[in-house]
């Protein structure tokens, strides 16, 4: 291992031991003046965050591996501008989660007392079937997930120090297992917090010195027409439509049926928050996203990517040969606040939906002696979980797939078929019914799988057709089952 090399690891390992210490000790503190019980306290952080905050959690729990590493790293090494410009339709993310589910959801979730997306559907239909399928689509597409961000936290500390990849996992998964398992949701929204501003500073710094490096705009030109020629001819041809149409709703669209950007929603401290964190996010979302996929571009101007094994190894790579080192560890804590911030999100809510909405709800039910057990131990619980979930994403992380991205917008497309309809049409359509959740959410997730890999048509990937069936089950289901229909003591509770 080289001087830089044992300088960028013990960067590296700093900002994980700060963000674990940060996670752990902020959220005792905040959570010991809450009111709340120990479960909504562990699951939802009592729901008092402010503007800042929620505009952070949100954005860094959307904004992952693949904003940093994959997608700019694809955009320097193949697509170029394309890619640049398809990722800016990442940027009303946070705008639309918060603006579509924001206040609606806040007050259901308050009247009903849910501290999940789950335990939302469960107040809303009533279905026990609905649950226990939601439960277990979320967390099977979760770990799925959840292996992306390993890997790519993995990849990054592997590509920049030279330590060995299972190591390097070791190394990321007990930090954020850790904070994660300890601080429970509150220490998942304060490190996000530092997350993003990190991950804002280091778009910046990956921004300055790339122009630098490449003598400004001009001398990017004539390096990109050497390294990626067509650059410009290719903008719009480099995607066919229907990959473009899959994209914008995969990553637009369909992001509000994302359980893990729903929460958020049902965790802010009141509507003066709201609105803040719309803006904010919107603002943020915008730099990290675009400057990230723009400089990743530009940075294709500097050199001969050939011999890199794949297109996730670009950035690390590009890093170290333009920044100061002290610099480029700085920058790479970036990339690194990016899986954090998702990896953690998806392990609060996967433990989540086994302790509160599998756990509580079919075991413990009403009996009063469980209940008093149950509360008295919900916070150990929780870590105990969380930490199983850690050693199983470990074990399955430690043959990684070839590239980040792609696992990741699959396990995107699976949460979005499984949870759109439930989600979005029983916020705003009175009459959907239990079976039309169950049918729309099992429903949509089986022909999401199976047209990933037998479907393949005009480039449109198997979200669109996921989606659209789960339209024409919820609502031609709920047409057929009205009779059925929500009691008036859940219209009550959800209108």
């Amino acid at each position: 291992m080289t001087r830089n090399q044992i300088i960028l690891l013990v960067i590296l390992i700093a900002y994980l031991l700060v963000n674990a210490a940060a996670g752990i000790v902020f959220s005792r503190k905040r959570n010991a003046g809450s009111t709340l019980g120990a479960e909504k306290t562990y699951f939802i952080g009592g729901r008092n965050m402010t503007g800042l905050i929620l505009a952070m959690t949100t954005m860094a729990t959307y904004t992952s591996v693949s904003s940093f590493i994959s997608g700019p790293g694809a955009a320097g090494m193949t697509y170029g501008y394309a890619q640049a410009w398809v990722a800016a339709v990442q940027i009303p993310v946070t705008f639309l989660v918060l603006g579509v589910l924001g206040n609606k959801l806040a007050l259901v979730s308050r009247r009903t007392g849910a501290v999940t997306v789950v335990g939302y559907l469960k107040a809303r239909y009533e279905s026990d079937v609905l649950v226990i399928a939601v439960s277990l689509l979320m967390v099977a597409f979760f770990i799925a997930q959840m292996i992306s961000q390993f890997t790519g936290g993995a990849t990054l500390i592997q590509s920049i120090t030279g330590i060995g990849y299972t190591k390097a996992l070791l190394i990321f998964a007990l930090v954020v297992v850790a904070y994660t398992a300890f601080g429970g949701f509150t220490a998942v929204a304060i490190t996000d917090t530092l997350q993003g501003i990190i991950m804002a500073a280091g778009t910046f710094l990956f921004l300055f010195f790339v122009l630098r490096a490449g003598g400004g705009i001009s001398g990017i030109d004539a390096g990109l027409a050497k390294n990626l020629p067509g650059v410009y001819d290719d903008l719009f041809s480099k995607y066919a439509p229907g990959s473009l149409l899959s994209f914008w709703i995969l990553v637009g669209f369909g992001t509000l049926g994302l359980p893990q950007t729903a929460t958020r929603a049902m965790g802010f401290k009141d509507t003066k928050s709201l609105h803040s964190a719309m803006w904010i996010g919107v603002i943020t979302c915008s730099f990290v996203i675009v400057g990230m996929h723009l400089a990743g571009t530009w940075a294709g101007a500097l050199v001969d990517s050939a011999d890199l094994p794949t297109s996730d190894y670009f950035i690390p790579y590009i890093v170290q040969q333009i920044m100061p080192v002290g610099l480029a560890g700085i920058f790479l804590a970036a990339p690194m606040a990016a899986v954090m911030s998702t990896a953690d999100s998806l392990l609060i809510l996967a433990s989540a939906a086994i302790v509160r909405d599998l756990w509580k709800t079919y075991y413990v039910k009403d009996d009063p002696a469980k209940l008093e057990k149950y509360n008295r131990s919900i916070s150990k619980a929780g870590v105990a979980v969380t930490f199983v979930l850690g050693v199983v994403v470990v074990l399955l992380t430690l043959d990684p797939p070839n590239i980040i991205f792609f696992l990741n917008l699959f396990a995107m497309g699976g949460l979005e078929c499984s949870f759109f309809w439930p989600l979005v049409g029983g916020l705003f359509w009175r009459k959907g019914t239990r079976q039309a959740a169950v049918a729309s959410s099992v429903g949509a997730a089986a022909v999401y799988v199976f047209c990933y890999y037998n479907v393949k048509v005009w480039g449109i990937n198997a979200v669109v057709w996921g989606l659209l069936a789960g339209a024409v089950l919820y609502f031609a289901v709920g047409a057929l089952t009205g009779k059925d229909g929500p009691s008036e003591e859940i219209l009550r509770k959800c209108f």
